[in-house]
């Protein structure tokens, strides 16, 4: 919790020190200090597993999948033990918050049903970038695909789904 905790502090530092919006070089800085260590540390098995159960993974799958083609599509997604990446396109005029606390909130009750747990399972705060463009679209796709060989589980450890790009 400490390493997690010095992280926001000095995520939240750095945000206030360059407000909104940010060029490409500023993003790239973002992401390097604070979005790839994240991602490391989740890598690294740190924080809870709970997404390593099947029974957990498959709740959660079937949120993330419910209104793929209806209000969404779901490009790819994959479900590590500890996090999930997503890349998702809202579809008329339906907000990715909105879509994306429907699937926290109904997984989160699931989940927690089934390991008799209770309280915030999901982080408060999700990590959403807006894809501009063609060339950062395939980025994040091969990022997602890549994510658990780079994290070096087995087939069984995760869920990966392939979907529409482009």
């Amino acid at each position: 919790m400490e390493t997690l905790r010095a992280w926001e502090q000095a995520r939240e530092e750095w945000r206030r020190a360059h407000p909104q919006p940010w060029d490409t070089k500023t993003w790239d800085e973002y992401n390097e200090l604070f979005e790839d260590r994240f991602e490391a540390w989740l890598d690294q098995g740190n924080g809870s597993r709970a997404l390593a159960k099947p029974e957990i993974r498959e709740v959660v799958r079937d949120c993330l999948m419910r209104f793929d083609g209806e209000r969404l599509v779901v490009h790819a997604a994959v479900i590590m033990p500890t996090h999930v990446h997503a890349l998702l396109q809202p579809l008329h005029q339906h907000k990715i918050a909105t879509l994306l606390g429907g699937m926290k909130g109904a997984s989160a009750r699931q989940a927690n049903r089934l390991l008799g747990t209770t309280g915030a399972f999901w982080q408060d705060e999700s990590y959403d970038h807006i894809v501009r463009g063609d060339e950062q679209l395939w980025h994040y796709f091969r990022y997602i695909e890549e994510n658990p060989i780079k994290a070096g589980l087995g087939a069984n450890e995760y869920w990966l789904y392939r979907g529409r790009v482009g």
